[in-house]
This record gives C-alpha cells, structure tokens and sequence, in this order.
C-alpha cells in the first residue's frame, strides 16, 4: 500500500492489489505532518493539522491495508471520520466497513437502490476473490444501512463542499465526487490509464459516454483526477484518456469485436473485458 498527499486535505491510498485508489479528504483546513512511522506516506511540508471533519472515499482491497487505515488517518493527524462515502457499488469500492466498524456508508441514491436490489452479492463475490486468492478477513463484510445521498448535489464536509455528480455507464449506479478547495476529483471507475471502459450490471455505451462527457467540464476545473484503478492523473492525461474512451465506445458501438483497443492498453486482460463488452452488448 502506498499513500501520497496531494493536497493538505487530500490523501491518496493506492492498494498493492488492482491498483485500487481511495482518498481521504479533510474539510477544515491545515498541513499533512511529514513524521512516518509506517513509511507509508509521501507528503509535502506543512503545519499542524487542526479541526475539522474527514471523509474516506472507496477502500483498498488487502485486510492488512485495511487494518493500517486508521493509523494513515492519525498519522496524516487528520481529524476522525465523520463517514464514509462509495463512488459506487462495485464490492472492490465497499470495504471501507471493515476498516472503521459502525461508520456510515454514504452512496448516490443509485447505488443505494443498487444494494437494495442485490442483498448479499457484494458479500458473496468479495468471499469468492479472497478463497480465489487466499486472503482471510477478521470480520465479514457489513454494509449496514447506506445513506442515500441526492446525485447531482452537494456534502458539507467541516467548513468546505464536496460536489456529487452521476457518475452511470459503467454500472446502472455512482457519483463522481469534486473537492474543489484541493483540486482533487474522484471518478470512480473512469478515466483509467491502465483499464478500458467496461460495461458491467445496468451499465451501458450511451450512458458511458455521456459521463465522459459530463467528466470532461469537472476535469478541466481539477489539479489531480483520482480514477478507481491506476495511477493518478494531472488535467492533460487525463482529457487524452478520456478521449481515447469516447473513441473506443464509439468503435465499440459501431465494430464490435473488431473495435480497436486504446492505445498502451492492449494486453490479454484488456482485451478478455473487451469481449465482455462486446458480449454485454449483444444482451
């Protein structure tokens, strides 16, 4: 697990497995301390932090990143979370739960619809990749009972504002979500240098790419885009992905299998969900 500081109130944890990103926002202000104990945090210099409210955004995947959060938490001395919030339902963005037990989970109205309509399916496939895998968890998944949050809309956090936007295409359901006081925003599963759009539950080519295109007035407006999988982007890499996305859904639509993949993403795993794509739009 690797942590970066992109803002003082704006952490990001990349999971050593999937190269899954969540972010920790701070509303209140204040420096990230550069004392690492762990040897897990690259931070700017800065003051002290103060007070304010925090906010987890998605989760890493491995039980022992998950364990470690609290401690990146106190270490970055941001204050202790006010809640936690999933860019959408997939079960790879759910496990913030099991890091901090009785904290609420906020969602788009969607993706709480989503869980409502599908009790138990991000419990089922987090146990089949972690038998996949080996992994064993000190605790089952608890989603408890999600808070719908209103998509588009706004969250206080502390004295600043998160902007929520629909976020549909490549599920039925999700958000992407702006901090603009760090110049942060959060995407979801867009906008991957290292994975092409997929099509997964209710997901769909016309809404993927009417997100793109909603994404692209947020991108303009951010410093760091922080997609679900793969690295960080800056404004210019990541508005040439996106268009490498429009292309390939456009591609898609029209060749089928025969669509040519976007460039630096080719490889056999990339193209086995290339031809779930194609399979997803035969149905």
């Amino acid at each position: 697990m690797r942590a970066r500081a992109l803002h003082a109130d704006a952490l990001v944890v990349t999971s050593a497995l999937l190269q899954l990103n969540c972010v920790l926002l701070r509303g209140g202000g204040g420096g990230v301390r550069g004392d690492d104990p762990l040897g897990v945090i690259e931070v700017p210099a800065g003051g002290e932090g103060r007070a304010g409210e925090s906010f987890l955004i998605d989760s890493p995947v491995l039980p022992g990143e998950l364990e470690m959060l609290p401690s990146v938490l106190e270490q970055a001395h941001f204050p202790p979370l006010s809640g936690l919030l999933a860019t959408h339902a997939d079960w790879d963005h759910l496990l913030a739960p099991m890091a901090f037990p009785g904290a609420v989970l906020g969602c788009a109205e969607s993706s709480a619809r989503r869980l409502a309509a599908e009790p138990g399916v991000a419990q089922r496939e987090l146990r089949a990749f972690d038998e996949e895998l080996y992994l064993e968890r000190p605790r089952p998944l608890s989603l408890g009972a999600p808070q719908a949050l209103p998509v588009p809309g706004r969250l206080e956090i502390g004295a600043q504002e998160l902007e929520l936007h629909p976020a549909d295409g490549h599920t039925a359901d999700g958000m992407a979500i702006f901090a603009p006081w760090t110049g942060v925003l959060i995407v979801g599963d867009y906008l991957s240098a290292i994975e092409i759009p997929t099509l997964g539950p209710g997901g769909g080519r016309p809404a993927y790419a009417a997100t793109l295109e909603h994404l692209r007035g947020l991108v303009e407006r951010a410093e760091h885009i922080v997609p679900g999988h793969g690295p960080i982007l800056g404004r210019a890499a990541a508005l040439e992905i996106l268009e490498q996305d429009l292309a390939y859904l456009e591609a898609l639509g029209e060749q089928g299998s025969a669509a040519a993949l976007p460039e630096r993403r080719r490889s056999p795993e990339q193209r086995r969900l290339h031809g779930a794509n194609v399979a997803a739009l035969a149905l």
